[in-house]
């Protein structure tokens, strides 16, 4: 039952994404969006992803208000650090550990840093759960510590608002969420 929600869900999402790009809602735009969707879902399918846990609203609506707050105010950083007289600022590749126990928060995580300016996920350790992440202005160690502090805030919200230990429990297989219980 699951499969087929996120189905019917994928279908409908790119359904829009066709109508916004066609930029106009008519009758024609509809159904050649839904036959784009179902040759997209049926010739190019995703691998399943497992998802674990359970998602807290209250925590996602602070990680969003966070992350919000912190790509307003890395932007107005970067924005000055283009504008300012003097020296190009340094740089540098820093290595980040985040505790995260799924792929996919995981994924997430990366994806908040590549959003935030000034920082970008060059690589990623999956086993060990590292990342290393290019950094622009580092010429202090309170940039450096910002940097780490958020980091660790940053993971902390993503086990708040997805993974929290009491609620974490290993993902069904495909096979066994179609067995009806």
């Amino acid at each position: 039952m699951r499969i087929w929600a996120l189905r019917v869900w994928t279908l409908v999402w790119l359904t829009l994404v066709w109508l916004l790009l066609w930029g106009t809602v008519s009758v024609a735009n509809v159904l050649s969006g839904l036959a784009v969707a179902l040759l997209i879902i049926l010739l190019l399918p995703l691998p399943s992803v497992p998802v674990q846990g359970r998602l807290h609203p209250l925590s996602l609506l602070r990680l969003v208000i966070h992350v919000a707050w912190w790509l307003m105010q890395s932007s107005v950083q970067v924005a000055w650090l283009a504008i300012r007289p003097g020296k190009p600022p340094l740089s540098a590749v820093l290595r980040g550990h985040l505790a995260l126990k799924s792929d996919l928060v995981l994924a997430l995580a990366v994806n908040i840093m590549n959003l935030t300016p000034g920082t970008i996920v060059l690589e990623i350790d999956q086993a060990r759960r590292l990342v290393y992440v290019h950094v622009l202005d580092v010429g202090s160690p309170r940039s450096v510590e910002r940097f780490y502090r958020q980091l660790t805030q940053l993971e902390r919200m993503l086990i708040a608002a997805f993974e929290r230990d009491s609620e974490w429990r290993p993902a069904a297989t495909e096979a066994e969420e179609e067995i009806p219980s």
